[in-house]
């Protein structure tokens, strides 16, 4: 699931499609340690998917606000026509 979204990543030039494998990368590193507190009977595991979806809504609301700014001031969310930001 982590290699998809990073597939995802890196092809995709689409800043919502960006966002949304940064999710899937996200979540596949939370049911990671999911599993793995699961396999040696520890409640770690959970406490770092909660870090970890604390820090995916984080991303998501800052995302978000960046990907509106981004579309009002240069009327697109391709990921190649953004290379004007550079100052």
């Amino acid at each position: 699931m982590f290699s998809l979204g990073l597939t995802g990543l890196l092809v995709r030039r689409n800043l919502i499609f960006v966002l949304m494998f940064l999710e899937v990368m996200l979540n596949a590193a939370g049911l990671a340690f999911v599993v793995a507190g699961a396999r040696w009977h520890q409640v770690d595991g959970q406490v770092m998917f909660l870090f970890i979806l604390a820090m995916a809504a984080a991303e998501v609301s800052v995302g978000l606000a960046m990907l509106l700014e981004i579309y009002h001031r240069f009327q697109s969310l391709d990921v190649d026509e953004l290379s004007e930001m550079r100052g």
